[in-house]
Formats: structure tokens, C-alpha cells, sequence
């Protein structure tokens, strides 16, 4: 679309619920020979670089809150797969749509995902709540924040199924238990949970990669890093310079007493120089070095 005034390529106004149908559209398109650039390339194209997806929901030991960042998103859509899911796709019933700042906020609280599952019988699991969206306002349009507040979830039989088993006991009691848990399968709450204690480990994992560091020197590091951030004073503001005044000549004697003082002056500052030269960060630089 252009802008006959500026004459140039202007985003879309009202995209979000169309973002959604795409992704929709692309997750059909998954198969079992999707490998992780199959799922790298899907993340990259619907989510930002600094995108962060949370997922709350209640389980039986009380209501959960997973935040993931970016770099772990690729592998929680890859879960739902892996833990049995043969489509995956999202319903949206009257949503709505703000903009704040240069982001667009959508925004529903009747989302259905939908998940269907083939093994050990198929099922439609539908997982109700509310999911909140927000989108970068430029061309691309790719989710920035996405945070889905699970409320319920039903999982649904085909009645044809119920009654061929209808005389088989043992074959009931299976079908009666679930397969999710709050909607989410077994294999995906695992990798939530793991997610939980690798996403604080993402730093050390990418200093040992880049520097080629252990993982003690990797720690030792990171933990200077963030010491020198705790300590360090807060910036001081910058102060416009004070116009020099211009000095009066004084008599003979107030020379040699100014003279004097500049010289012990100096004196005293080249006796102080060599304590501020040694600071508190070489010392522990130096005590991290032979430990």
C-alpha cells in the first residue's frame, strides 16, 4: 500500500488477526521431515529478534507462569509436536486492536488453540484463554510480546469411537484419561520447565561459544560483570563550563605566596597520583586470575 502523500510503502493498519492466519496457514504446512531450521525459520519470520512468549496456566500443584525468550521459542512450537500433536492452529473471536507507541496490541480473550492428536486415539484438544499480542508497527509485523493465559481446556472423542469400545471396560478407562494437562501435553510442560533453568544459563552458554572460555572462567566472568554494574556510581550530569575570570596583578609578595601554594599543591598531587591508579577492579581482576 502507498502513501499517495510521502510516496512510500506504509504498513498495514489492521494486521493482526491476518498475522495469525498466516501463521495458522504455515503450521499446516509442518510434516515429520520438519527439522529445527524448518522451525528457526518460522519463529524468524512471525516473532521479533527480542521477542519473550509466556504461557500461564493451573496444574494440579497450583497455577504455573513460563517466560521464554527468543532464542528457546523455536523449540516450544516443536514440543507441541513432538508431543504427539499432528496439527495446531488458533481461533479467534472478537479480538481487539490498539496501537501504543510503534507497537499494535491485540488483544482476545475467547482463543481457542486447537491441537489434534492421532495416538492413542484421536482427539481434538481445545484450550481456552486469553491471549495478548504485540506487534512491531512496520512492514514485517512480527510479535514482539506474546503472553497466553490458559483458563480451560476440553479434549473432545468422536462418538463412533466410544461406541465400538461400548462393551470393552478396560478400553473406556483409557479414554477417560486425559492426555494434556491444562492443554498442554507432557512433553511440552517438561521443556517449559527445563527452560526455567536454561534461560538464566543462556549467557554463559553464549560467552563459552563466542570466547571459548570454561564454564568456571565463563561464571567468573559473567559474575564480574554484573559486580562492576551493582557498583558502578551513576552517571553524573553534565555541567555547562563556568566563564574564566580574568585575574588582577598582584604585588611581589602575593606572587611568591600563590607560587608557594601551587607548589606545595603540586607536590600533594603527585604524592596522592600513584594511590588512584590502583583501583578496586585490578585487585580483583588480579585475585580472579590466581584463584
Amino acid at each position: 500500500m502507498l502513501d499517495r502523500d510521502l510516496g512510500r510503502h506504509t504498513p498495514y493498519m489492521s494486521q493482526p488477526e491476518y498475522r495469525i492466519y498466516q501463521l495458522n496457514k504455515r503450521l499446516q504446512n509442518w510434516t515429520e521431515e520438519c527439522d529445527n531450521l524448518w522451525w528457526d525459520s518460522f519463529t524468524a519470520e512471525f516473532f521479533e529478534d527480542d521477542a519473550i512468549l509466556t504461557v500461564a496456566c493451573c496444574l494440579e500443584d497450583g497455577p504455573k507462569r513460563y517466560t521464554i525468550g527468543r532464542t528457546l521459542i523455536p523449540r516450544y512450537f516443536r514440543s507441541i509436536f513432538d508431543g504427539g500433536a499432528t496439527d495446531l492452529y488458533f481461533n479467534l473471536k472478537h479480538s481487539k486492536e490498539s496501537f501504543h507507541g510503534n507497537l499494535v496490541i491485540l488483544d482476545c480473550d475467547l482463543c481457542s488453540m486447537v491441537t489434534l492428536h492421532s495416538k492413542p486415539i484421536f482427539t481434538k484438544v481445545c484450550t481456552e484463554g486469553r491471549l495478548y499480542l504485540e506487534f512491531t508497527f512496520d512492514d514485517l509485523m512480527r510479535i514482539k510480546n506474546w503472553h497466553f493465559n490458559i483458563r480451560q481446556n476440553r479434549e473432545l472423542l468422536s462418538r463412533s469411537i466410544l461406541a465400538t469400545h461400548a462393551q470393552d471396560p478396560p478400553m473406556l478407562e483409557q479414554l477417560s484419561n486425559s492426555i494434556t494437562r491444562s492443554g498442554l501435553s507432557n512433553f511440552t510442560l517438561n521443556y517449559l520447565r527445563l527452560c526455567v533453568i536454561l534461560e538464566p544459563m543462556q549467557e554463559l552458554m553464549s560467552r563459552h561459544k563466542t570466547y571459548n572460555l570454561s564454564p568456571r572462567d565463563c561464571l567468573k566472568t559473567c559474575l564480574f560483570q554484573k559486580w562492576q554494574r551493582m557498583v558502578a556510581p551513576p552517571a553524573e550530569p553534565v555541567r555547562p563550563p563556568t566563564a574564566k575570570r580574568r585575574k588582577r596583578k598582584q604585588s611581589g609578595g602575593n606572587v611568591a605566596t600563590v607560587g608557594a601554594s601551587s607548589t606545595s599543591s603540586g607536590a600533594s598531587k603527585r604524592k596522592s597520583s600513584p594511590a588512584t591508579g590502583f583501583s578496586l577492579s585490578t585487585q580483583i581482576l588480579h585475585a580472579m586470575h590466581h584463584s
